[in-house]
């Protein structure tokens, strides 16, 4: 076995304890001691708890407001892809991304083979329990009074809201603003496309047929296929 102590830069020592009793007839009735741990490892000085020790021990189990820096921190630089950001706890995030080819996934009644395909420039805006997703007809980054396009895929409302359907989002109090975008993004497409929602159909003509004909090319997206909102970037942000 190889010996890694020297590995470790932070070492914690133990340095004082606590003592809870607590009625037995009123459970809702305690009382609180602290003391020190002597070199040997052994407690001493046993003492009711002062209001300094009370504050630190409030502050050092109060995750809130470190839960609440870490949220949407990045890890480097902001990413030049992100157009907004709130990283409060009830926040969210906008950002875009290029066209590209990747793989999506379709159920097997849409007779839509699951293999990669060219897909166009996207916004998406995402909160910790929601995303909505829609199209750009260009590749250049968008501004305040870029329009926006349905984005031409199933699973989606009109408002460009999209239905996870069965998809167990789990997005973390602390996580990274990269890792909220890739989350949001990779449950998107490793997810299957399955259906209209409301009848609402995002492309021009027959989306299956769109989508099967995508399925025999590695052309760019159609973007003559796109349907624009009444939407521009500014109305994702107010």
């Amino acid at each position: 076995m190889e010996n890694i102590t020297a590995l470790f830069d932070d070492v914690y020592l133990p340095e004082s304890g606590f003592v809870i009793y607590r009625n037995r007839k009123d459970t809702s009735d305690c009382y609180v001691e602290s003391f020190d741990i002597g070199e040997d490892g052994s407690p001493i000085n046993l003492h009711p708890l002062s209001v300094e020790e009370s504050t630190a021990l409030a502050k050092a189990l109060d995750t809130s407001k470190a839960m609440q820096k870490s949220f949407l921190k990045p890890k480097g630089l902001i990413p030049d892809t992100v157009l907004y950001l709130d990283p409060s706890q009830q926040g969210c995030v906008i950002w875009y991304s290029l066209p590209q080819m990747l793989d999506l996934f379709f159920v097997a009644d849409l007779n839509i083979p699951n293999r990669k395909a060219c897909i166009p420039s996207l916004v998406w805006k995402a909160t910790k329990t929601e995303l909505c997703v829609y199209a750009l007809k260009s590749d250049v980054k968008p501004d305040l009074q870029t329009p926006l396009y349905h984005a031409p895929f199933f699973n989606l409302y009109k408002s460009g809201k999209v239905c996870m359907g069965t998809v167990d989002v789990q997005i973390g109090e602390s996580v990274s603003l990269e890792n909220f975008i890739e989350s949001w993004q990779q449950y998107f497409f490793r997810s299957y496309f399955s259906h209209l929602i409301e009848s609402h159909n995002p492309v021009k003509g027959n989306i299956v047929q769109l989508w099967q004909k995508q399925m025999q090319t590695e052309k760019a997206f159609p973007s003559g296929a796109l349907i624009k909102t009444k939407l521009t970037l500014k109305s994702l942000i107010q």
